[in-house]
């Protein structure tokens, strides 16, 4: 079997954070060596199940790195690596003497990304690395709905698991950046930056907004959560309403009791039906249902027990779910990787012992050795300026990871039909993955459009899309149609449900894998009913673990020179984040600190608070930080900060040395006009065409040296159809006829 595709490359991570893990695990996984630097007793290993998955395969050194001999050990070990993955702001960096400018001095072929809590040019950059502080402060837990009115803990810590995809990203992008440029270094992200990926659906402005866009989707809206008559629930994507069972009922109701049914909710744009469709669910059993709708292509899922995903057949069958016979818990079912090429992932042994490698010599990488020979000629470019992508996407996913390619220096058209992708009716939603981008309004399918088709994947260098496989083939643009034009095209897919198994061409979107995969049920709190996780990070992990791959594909391409088609799937990227447990031989599964009734914590330092005119997030992770959160908070926290004002509660958690911050509300244009975030990168402006000056979120990654791509606007429907399509050869005469036939919009 051929090397994978990181064969020979050398990893440090030094940190503890889900982020780093996970991104060390991702590069592992993909064939690099990692050498997890732990302190002695690191504390990480008290989440044995997370432990466990995270840093499988993974090879341990021991080190304190606050004593001379362990800051000497470090420095062997990052000259004989290629890669440093590490949390330290940048005081703490230079104070370790490991900040950016230190270790190009010593190590110039070394790329470094550092995940900290915010950016290095933010106020707050020296501030602690912790999730629900940083969603606190950025007024994040005020946009999550939940089952009463305020701010809602966010079970799942997903900003951590975004920043190790960007993490990932950024070391792959600056990998092909220096192979061009040959020298290494920054990659930074942050967890704030992590947080705000989701937001760019919601937290946009226009100098000129259409109703549809100023009105965006507000956090009130009916999710289609019903609950079944055997107390189970059920997530239904779009509406049931032509299903059989559905339409029978509703028309046994009568128009007029179906509208008394619907008036008692508030409108969902997803199901016009809604109070209906509840009232109907609720008289069959959650199997029942989902059985039928499935049958009849409905989307849909149960709300899951954490952990039954372990068992499903689907995700066994495409490697979401994987045997790893661990040294401290046995035989388990662990998260699998989230994404496959050719040559395949690695699925790594059992997690190492502490300190399992101490005294092994590493050598010099012999990567990094070339690359300190060689000089960069000309002006820093963005790291993948010069890449040719092909976005034929549509929703949220695949555009995104177009996005992130056109943010990162790829110059990407994008695709849709004459009538417009059909999120353009969701403005804010459609314009927040859409910038950067040259747009085409193009039929494919259509004889009349075949030569432009063929242009396209001529000129391109990848396409990336996640239309289901069955239309992609009824269009002509699957991979072995497009790979006899082009070859060496490297062709991404994200699908729902992966590539192979009974599901594999089915419809699925992120709600129906938070359910599946158990986090509906997790972030509804003990004893509630499931609640959607808001920020429809399903669609956001899997459109980053697809840009993961396919760079993990063109690097691998500019070492052998053949294209592949490589894929990446909603449920892989979102199964992988219920890596804080895994599933036992005896088939248990190991527990998780489950969120409280009332949606406001985990345990009582570590939640939020209610004070006389405010909320504040309690993050008191550390042993010795609960300890003197109890000195002063006592026996009953809760009636403690209730007799405090806001600003009063965060003095005194202060003076205490307790991580805390306020829970910002309503941040939208606080956000958006805040200097400090602007300075920082954190979100940017530009003109577009119809609704005159766009201001969105800025910048996910630093470069440190190299530039990032952010001037361009999100396209107006075919605004660059000309353009692009007379660039690659095909006149005006033709546009014209093209456009007169309804193929093209001009």
């Amino acid at each position: 079997m051929s090397e994978s595709t990181l064969h020979g490359l050398r990893v440090v991570s030094l940190g503890s954070g889900i982020a780093s893990a996970a991104a060390g695990l991702h590069l592992c996984e993909a064939g690099a060596e990692v050498i997890l630097v732990e302190p002695p007793g690191n504390p990480a290993r008290r989440q044995e199940a997370l432990f466990a998955v995270l840093n499988r395969g993974k090879r341990s050194v021991t080190l304190d790195i606050d004593v001379p001999d362990g800051q000497q050990q470090l420095e062997q070990l990052l000259a004989a690596a290629d890669v440093f993955i590490h949390e330290f702001t940048s005081k703490q960096a230079a104070t370790l003497t490991l900040g950016d400018a230190q270790l190009a001095e010593r190590f110039p072929g070394l790329i470094v990304s550092a995940i900290t809590g915010w950016p290095k040019k933010h106020p707050l950059a020296e501030a602690m690395p912790r999730e629900t502080l940083v969603l606190a402060r950025l007024g994040l837990l005020d946009e999550q709905p939940g089952h009463r009115e305020g701010p809602v803990f966010v079970r799942m810590p997903f900003a951590n698991w975004l920043a190790s995809w960007l993490c990932v990203v950024g070391v792959m992008a600056r990998l092909i950046a220096r192979d061009r440029d040959g020298q290494g270094g920054s990659a930074h992200t942050s967890l704030a930056q992590a947080a705000l990926v989701p937001m760019t659906m919601h937290w946009s402005r226009a100098e000129k907004p259409t109703p549809a866009f100023a009105k965006g989707l507000d956090k009130h809206i009916p999710i289609p959560l019903h609950q079944c008559a055997d107390g189970r629930w059920i997530h239904v994507h779009y509406s049931p309403d032509k299903s059989p069972w559905m339409a029978d009922a509703m028309a046994e109701l009568g128009e007029a009791e179906v509208a008394r049914l619907n008036a008692q909710w508030p409108p969902s744009h997803v199901a016009p039906n809604f109070g209906a469709n509840r009232a109907i669910i609720a008289t069959r059993s959650a199997q029942e249902w989902v059985e039928h709708f499935w049958q009849h292509d409905v989307s849909a899922q149960i709300a899951a027990p954490f952990g039954d995903i372990y068992f499903d057949e689907q995700a066994r069958l495409n490697g979401y779910v994987v045997e790893v016979e661990d040294a401290t818990l046995g035989k388990t079912l662990q998260p699998g990787p989230a994404w496959k090429i050719t040559p395949p992932a690695r699925i790594g042994r059992s997690a190492p012992q502490p300190g399992a490698d101490n005294g092994i010599g590493f050598e010099t990488s012999p990567k990094q050795r070339l690359i300190t020979d060689m000089a960069r000629q000309g002006d820093p470019l963005p790291p993948l300026h010069g890449l040719k992508v092909l976005d034929l996407g549509a929703y949220l996913a695949g555009p995104f990871a177009c996005m992130m390619l056109a943010d990162l220096g790829a110059e990407v058209i994008k695709v849709e039909a004459p009538a417009g992708d059909a999120m353009r009716r969701l403005e804010r939603i459609f314009s927040g993955t859409q910038r950067g981008k040259l747009g085409v309004a193009l039929k494919l399918g259509d004889e009349l459009s075949q030569p432009a088709v063929e242009a396209l994947v001529r000129w391109a260098d990848v396409v990336h899309h996640n239309m289901r496989l069955p239309a992609a083939r009824k269009l002509q643009v699957d991979y072995d149609c497009l790979k006899l034009i082009n070859p060496q095209l490297l062709y991404c897919h994200v699908s729902a449900y992966g590539p192979t198994g009974p599901r594999a061409d089915w419809p699925g979107f992120d709600q129906l894998m938070q359910a599946s995969c158990g986090w509906e049920v997790e972030q509804g709190g003990a004893g509630q009913p499931p609640m959607w996780l808001r920020f429809g990070v399903g669609d956001f992990f899997a459109g980053l673990s697809s840009l993961y791959v396919l760079l993990l594909g063109l690097y691998q391409r500019a070492r052998t020179g053949e294209g592949q088609m490589v894929n990446a799937s909603l449920l892989g990227a979102t199964l992988l984040t219920m890596s804080e447990a895994v599933a036992r031989e005896d088939g248990s599964v190991t527990p998780i600190a489950h969120l409280d009734a009332t949606q406001t914590g985990l345990c009582d330092t570590h939640r939020l608070y209610c004070c006389s005119d405010g909320w504040v997030a309690v993050a008191a992770l550390a042993p010795e930080e609960a300890q003197r959160f109890h000195a002063l908070a006592g026996a009953d926290p809760e009636v403690h900060f209730a007799a405090q004002t806001q600003t009063e509660a965060l003095l005194s958690l202060s003076a205490h040395d307790v991580p805390a911050e306020a829970v910002l509300e309503a941040q939208l244009d606080p956000f958006l006009d805040n200097p400090d975030h602007a300075a920082a990168g954190l979100h940017t402006r530009y003109q577009h065409a119809e609704y005159g000056e766009l201001q969105q979120i800025g910048a996910f990654w630093d470069f440190g040296d190299l530039p990032l791509s952010l001037d361009r606007p999100p396209p107006a429907l075919g605004q660059h159809s000309r353009e692009v399509l007379g660039g690659l050869g095909i006149g005006d005469i033709e546009l014209d006829r093209l456009a007169a036939a309804g193929v093209v919009r001009l």
